[in-house]
This record gives C-alpha cells, structure tokens and sequence, in this order.
C-alpha cells in the first residue's frame, strides 16, 4: 500500500505539470484546447530523440518544451489566422501531431531504460516535488505581470483589453503556446518515469487534465486564499490518489480510463447540484428566522 501511494504521488505530480498547463486555457483563457492528447505524447517523443542523440535528460527536457510550444502556436495561428473554432483547431493539431510523433523516430514505441533520465540519480518524489513548486511559483510569478493580468483579462473580458489598446489575439496566442508547452514538459517527465515512450499515451490525457482541475476546485472550493496553480497541484495528486485507492481496492488497471470518466462525473454533478442546494437551505433557514420572528413581537 505505501509503494502504491508513493507512485500515486509521483505520478500525480507529473500530471500536475499537466493540469497546471491546461488550466491556463480551460480556466484563464476559456478555451477547450484538445491538441493537448498530442502535446503529451510528443513531449515524450522529442525527449526520446534527443536523448537517443546525446544529449543530456535536461537539454531534452526544455526541446519537449519548446517543441510543444510551437505545437501550441500552431493551434493558436489556425485558432486566430484561420477564424477556425479552437476545439477544431485542437483536433487539427492532435491529428497532425499523431503523424509527426510517428516520423520523428520511426516507432510507435520507444524504450529509454538504457538512456540517462531526470530520475537517475535522484529520487523521483523529491525530484518532482522541487519541479512542481518551481512551475508553479514561475507561473504565478508570470500570472502577476502585465502580461500575465492581460492574458487573465483576455479571458475574462476581451473587449476590455481591446479597450486599452491591446490586442487580445496575442495573449491567446502567449497563453496556448505556454499551454501546450508545459503538457508536453508533462509528457517528457512521464517518459523518463516510466522509461519508454508510447504513441498512445497522449489518449484520453485530456481526462486526466480536466479531472485534476475538477477535483482541485472542488476540493478547495471554501479556501479563497489558494492561488489556481495551487488548486491544480492539488487535484492531479488527488486524482492519482483516488485513482490508486480504486487498484488498491481490486479494480484493474485496464479500467483506469472508466474510473478516471467517474470521477469527472461525480466531481461535476456534486458542483452543479451542491451550490443550489446549499442556497436553497440558506434561503429557507432565513424564511425560517424570519417567520420564528412574528409570534415573538405578537406577544
């Protein structure tokens, strides 16, 4: 049991990159970008060959990056350029990103035990828990520049920034590209973890992103003081942890994409229906007062 929750942790850590990379789109920036099932897989594929060439696991670490920020910029010049829908953007992208993980080393699968990882000669935990807290203060730190107010803003209210004089496409653009880059730096971690690489480990990913997110805003939903990035951190390593508890539990690891649609329906349907029902007990609790207060001034 504590083997599992220790690999629950690191792998919940892993997907927090994920999550916080996603959440800039889905929460700041309001858009259902599902180029990201691509993005994953080619974090791993371009960490893979430029491991295979030589280079050092952090060196390949940073072109997953920038390999998965052009992808993001792709998604954004189809998105912006082209006026197509972003969810049709995304899918354009996923699409074309299947056929170029494919060509960049020729295989659907990689094994990378023989090639130097971040997790050589450190532990995974600790190594993952000092580059989640360094992603999240960068981003936070991002998230309070003018340019990351503008991006917030953008999101929130478009015709204001247009307003000032700023033009809202470039900060859609900055946003998905930073996206998408984080999910593939995601998809390199994962990589190195697990120590292969897998043309379909990019499927269904956008699950896992959503859940995290889900779970992490209903999770702290009563603490205001947490910052999103935060929220997001905490929803990966919960959704991994719940995740685990089920295989604990007797559950297949081949149901894992099941588990993983319930537990974004059950975190969804107790958002939708608590909130109502919580005010619709505050409304009747002050009818209630109210009432309990005419029999009191009658005598």
């Amino acid at each position: 049991m504590n083997s599992l929750i220790i690999t629950s942790l690191e792998q919940g850590l892993i997907f927090a990159v994920l999550a916080m990379g996603v959440t800039i789109t889905y929460k700041i920036l309001d858009i259902a970008d599902l180029s990201v099932e691509g993005t994953f897989p080619l974090g791993a594929f371009v960490f893979a060959k430029f491991a295979m060439e030589g280079f050092s696991p952090i060196a390949s670490s940073l072109f997953a990056f920038g390999y998965g920020s052009i992808a993001g910029l792709v998604t954004a010049l189809l998105f912006v350029k082209l006026k197509i829908r972003p969810l049709l953007a995304g899918i354009l992208t996923m699409t074309m990103l299947y056929s170029f993980n494919l060509r960049l080393n020729g295989k659907a699968n990689i094994p990378l035990f023989s090639y130097d990882s971040l997790f050589s000669d450190i532990s995974a935990l600790v190594l993952m828990v000092a580059v989640v807290i360094g992603i999240k203060l960068l981003m936070d730190a991002f998230l309070k520049t003018e340019i990351g107010y503008l991006l917030i803003a953008t999101g929130d209210n478009e015709a204001l920034v247009r307003s000032l004089g700023e033009n809202s496409n470039k900060y859609k653009i900055i946003g998905l590209m930073l996206a998408n880059g984080l999910v593939a730096l995601s998809g390199s971690l994962m990589a190195q973890y697990q120590g292969f690489v897998d043309i379909t480990m990019g499927a269904s990913i956008i699950v896992v992103a959503l859940a995290s997110i889900i779970i992490g805003e209903t999770v702290s939903k009563s603490s205001s003081f947490l910052s999103i990035t935060t929220r997001a951190i905490i929803g990966a390593v919960s959704y991994k942890l719940i995740g685990g508890i089920a295989i604990d539990l007797g559950m297949s690891p081949t149901d894992l994409r099941a588990i993983s649609a319930i537990i974004v329906i059950v975190f969804i349907s107790y958002n939708n229906f608590s909130s109502p029902f919580i005010k619709s007990i505050k409304k009747q609790g002050g009818k209630a007062r109210v009432k309990s207060k005419k029999p009191l001034e009658e005598l």
